[in-house]
């Protein structure tokens, strides 16, 4: 029972706060998020508000021979490399029951694969989630175990909730997982230069969806396209807490490949065949 009150309140935490916070943070240089809402999309909606979707995406909903692209390795220290429009769906903060679900239905749907950042207590409370996550193909990463600002709170207080958060996540899912992101991506240089010393891979953001503002479904999905077209592609942030991001995704992914995108399958260079301990996932 207090398991699943503390889990509560993290995720009420990461509702509030979202992930990505307001700011680039020293080391994160590839987070080049430049888009900004307009004035009519900062007025929250209802969350199930629909989705407007361009005809070529109504005529095209479902194909997976033109939307899956191919698997990018991600190894430690080396930037991830993405061609023109290639995109890499990732989600952090999960999993949560009725909305992890739902996204990995839309992502079966359209015969896509992504990569969960999941946080430790999350995965702990949740195993079976978790674990489907993994049985249906999809890459796991880690996220810490309670989403503290890693910059704020001292390196071996970091380095020690990295591999809590590590550990939880290996144990729900059933895998070593390959890829970390900072929470809030509040990093520093030393505490990336330790986790690539580890062997492992840090992935960062090139376009933040902003699905923690309080914002509906359409206008989410706007935001990303705006971002992603500006881009040609890239590293998608989301999080699979959000009833707004789950509602959103099955017409984001039917405009994006009505666009032409490809969506990239991330696995890092080890994989789940690791015998050593792993902390981390890295990008750059």
């Amino acid at each position: 029972m207090l398991s699943r009150i503390f889990t509560a309140v993290i995720a009420s935490s990461l509702l509030l706060a979202g992930c990505a916070g307001k700011r680039e943070i020293e080391g994160s240089s590839s987070l080049r998020t430049s888009f900004v809402p307009s004035p009519s999309l900062s007025k929250p909606k209802d969350a199930d508000d629909p989705v407007p979707l361009s005809p070529a995406a109504w005529m095209h909903p479902g194909n997976p021979a033109s939307f899956a692209g191919r698997t990018v390795t991600v190894t430690p220290g080396q930037p991830i490399k993405l061609r023109a429009k290639e995109v890499a769906l990732t989600f952090d903060d999960g999993p949560v029951p009725g909305k992890t679900e739902r996204i990995l239905a839309s992502l079966d749907q359209y015969h896509v694969k992504a990569t969960f950042l999941m946080v430790g207590q999350m995965a702990a409370t949740y195993p079976k989630i978790a674990r489907d996550v993994a049985e249906r193909g999809h890459t796991i990463g880690t996220h810490t175990f309670d989403h503290k600002n890693l910059a704020a709170i001292g390196f071996d207080a970091a380095m020690a909730d990295i591999a809590r958060g590590e550990k939880a996540v290996a144990k729900a899912t059933g895998e070593t997982p390959g890829i970390f992101r900072f929470p809030y991506l509040a990093d520093s240089r030393r505490l990336r230069g330790a986790i690539v010393a580890k062997g492992a891979a840090i992935v960062d953001v090139d376009v933040d969806s902003k699905d923690y503002f309080r914002s509906s479904p359409a206008e989410v999905a706007a935001r990303t396209l705006a971002a992603l077209r500006k881009h040609n592609g890239g590293i998608i942030l989301m999080h699979d807490i959000h009833a707004r991001t789950a509602t959103m995704l099955p017409a984001l992914l039917a405009q994006m490949k009505a666009e032409g995108y490809k969506i990239v399958t991330l696995k890092p260079v080890h994989g789940s065949t690791r015998t050593e301990p792993l902390l981390v996932a890295s990008a750059d």
